[in-house]
């Protein structure tokens, strides 16, 4: 398949890193973190505000500090969370001085008590994983306006709309990459049905769910889709109810947009081609097949819309030691430079399906295929088909 020939980063990531939390704060082969802020309080003074300073930059990440609050999902998700702490470890592999660390959140009343305590270690890039962190970090980046803090899948302003100049909102074009997937599921349903299963319905995992129903219906119109959201991203109970109701009403091939959730999908379908179903799952975030999980010997992920957030992080890392940070910026990651697409692990996507992507691809780049965001803009879409 082709590979477009933009270097998002100087450095190949690793795929995924499975680390499992252990507590609040965690470290990983790199500086332990202060308790209770410690020196790195006093280290703030001298670096935050100041990242300009090319001393820093030039001493392999010396004095410098990337650290992360996870979503609810956790950093061993295998999805999302776990994908932003693939790339803050390897960014700390490639900067071994730099202190690289997260905080896990149990629910969604950590966000803000986790990030004020990165702001009072002196972090000098505090990551927010997660759109559901928006109302929060815009609070801390507030309290702490000569710190560095970026957000991962949402788009945050002021009370004004006006850009936070301390705060990077970092974005990706999932809808495109579910587009890719979505033909991928119209060119192997044997039944004309398939699934969409989300998270919390929100204008993010919108994208996801109309990128893949345009994606299927652009290859045939008359495949039905089905669409239900768990409005969680942390419960695989509910996600395996919702697979086991769709796949028993049809559908032969069902992507998940729902984090944790999504692993409740790999479990009944593996359940159902152990009882002698042929039944797909499509993941998302990372190269879903390639994770550890009870489903890694299963065979029942057909592809991933692969999200590269491990690459996002890095490199908004390396920018802002490196004295570039993107304040009141907000950096997308789109199909043009493999920001999105479709997972490497292939071995199950027909030769015809891997030509159609392609073909695809490069209509999207070149703006043949418009592909739709929301529901208004899906509409529009179905209508242009006809």
């Amino acid at each position: 398949m082709k590979k477009s020939q933009k270097v998002l980063l100087s450095s190949v990531l690793a795929a995924g890193v499975m680390l499992a939390a252990c507590g609040d704060n965690n470290t990983e082969g790199n500086n332990a973190p202060e308790e209770n802020g410690g020196n790195n309080a006093d280290n703030n003074a001298e670096n935050n505000g100041d990242n300009n300073d090319e001393e820093a930059a030039g001493d392999g990440g010396e004095d410098f500090s990337a650290k992360m609050v996870t979503d609810v999902g956790g950093v061993d998700d295998r999805s999302f969370n776990e994908s932003a702490w693939a790339g803050l470890t390897e960014f700390g592999e490639d900067y071994p001085e730099a202190e690289v660390d997260y905080i896990q959140s149990g629910d969604a009343a950590d966000y803000l008590p986790n990030l004020q305590q990165l702001a009072r270690e002196g972090t000098d890039i505090s990551f927010a994983i997660g759109f559901l962190m928006a109302d929060d970090v815009q609070t801390v980046a507030d309290q702490n306006p000569d710190q560095n803090f970026a957000i991962v899948d949402e788009v945050v302003t002021d009370d004004d709309d006006n850009p936070i100049d301390n705060l990077a909102s970092i974005t990706f074009a999932e809808h495109e990459g579910s587009f890719l997937v979505g033909a991928i599921a119209a060119m192997h349903t044997e039944n004309d049905q398939v699934g969409f299963l989300g998270g919390v319905e929100s204008p993010l995992i919108k994208k996801f769910e109309n990128g893949f129903k345009a994606g299927v219906k652009h290859v045939d119109a008359d495949i039905d889709v089905a669409v239900q959201y768990a409005q969680d991203f942390n419960d695989a109970s509910t996600g395996q109810n919702i697979a086991d109701t769709m796949y028993s009403n049809g559908a032969d091939i069902i992507y998940h947009a729902a984090g944790g959730t999504g692993n409740g999908l790999f479990t009944e379908a593996i359940d159902r081609n152990e009882s002698g179903e042929e039944v797909w799952a499509i993941g998302v975030d990372q190269d879903q097949a390639l994770t550890e999980g009870d489903w890694s010997e299963g065979n029942v992920i057909l592809s991933s819309m692969v999200k590269r957030v491990d690459q996002s992080v890095y490199n908004v890392a390396e920018d802002t030691m490196n004295g570039n940070f993107p304040g009141g910026e907000t950096v997308e990651f789109g199909l043009e430079d493999d920001g999105v697409g479709i997972a490497e692990t292939q071995d199950d996507v027909s030769e015809e399906a891997l030509e159609a992507v392609e073909e695809y691809e490069q209509m999207i780049t070149d703006g043949e295929i418009e592909v739709p965001e929301t529901d208004d803009e899906y509409e529009e879409f179905l209508n242009d088909l006809e």
